[in-house]
């Protein structure tokens, strides 16, 4: 095995393994656009990825000169790595003319900063795009066919590991706002036995109580039960407090 073929096999690994409890996604995208400098023909890369809101943020470059082409591409609306995203596709161009031909502001930036040529190529599973990988060449024209296979390989797998890494977030904190609810839920329980027990009430009158003082005052209602078990708020004060309006609710 070369050298090369170590350090694609090596990078692979590395693109895959985004599930160790250390993940950091800043590092894992500067892994990306280092690892497309040394394998591809390519001089520099820098990476775009799109928010929630579907705006592409500058997040990871291999060159300070990169990171304000990839700047340039977002305050001026113009550029590769634009159009890959919005299509889900690759872009390239065979030459300067060819370039300054569909993005004349753009390429006039990539030249003074002495490039001139630039390709993109989308972070993308399925239909799914969640950003582009731009790689800059000093030497004009394309990369060949098996850099361009390479480099889509490498976005691909990055773009699967950031995926997951998302949705094994998503799903920790759908699970840790789930064991709130029912912590919640079993303190609220507790809070209507106390109440019902001090002040001689059924324990759905207790809750409608608990509820009418936490909307009145504009409280959580967990808030509410938590101060009714550790006795801070008074048993007279929370049936004597004002009636909530028609249109109060608790925060829940």
């Amino acid at each position: 095995m070369t050298s090369r073929e170590q350090l694609l096999a090596s990078t692979f690994v590395s693109l895959a393994d985004t599930l160790v409890a250390d993940f950091d996604v800043i590092d894992f995208l500067h892994t990306l656009a280092s690892r497309s400098v040394e394998l591809l023909d390519a001089d520099a890369a820098g990476i775009m990825l799109a928010d929630r809101h579907g705006d592409l943020h500058v997040m990871a470059s291999s060159a300070e000169e990169a990171r304000l082409l990839e700047l340039y591409e977002l305050q001026n609306n113009e550029g590769p790595c634009l159009d890959c995203f919005r299509s889900g596709r690759s872009v390239a161009r065979d030459d300067p003319p060819a370039m300054r031909a569909s993005w004349p502001a753009f390429t006039e930036q990539l030249q003074g900063l002495g490039f001139h040529s630039a390709q993109a190529l989308p972070m993308r599973l399925r239909e799914e795009t969640i950003g582009a990988l731009n790689l800059f060449r000093i030497e004009p024209g394309r990369l060949s066919a098996t850099d361009r296979e390479i480099g889509q390989a490498m976005a691909d797998v990055a773009t699967v590991g950031l995926i997951q890494e998302r949705a094994i977030a998503a799903s920790e904190l759908l699970a840790t706002q789930l064991q709130t609810a029912l912590s919640s839920r079993v303190q609220l329980e507790q809070a209507k036995g106390v109440l019902a027990q001090r002040a001689g009430l059924r324990m759905d009158a207790a809750f409608q109580v608990m509820r009418a003082y936490a909307r009145s005052h504009n409280h959580r209602l967990s808030d509410v039960a938590a101060q009714v078990i550790d006795g801070s708020l008074d048993d007279d004060q929370i049936r004597q407090g004002p009636h909530p309006t028609p249109s109060a609710a608790p925060r829940t």
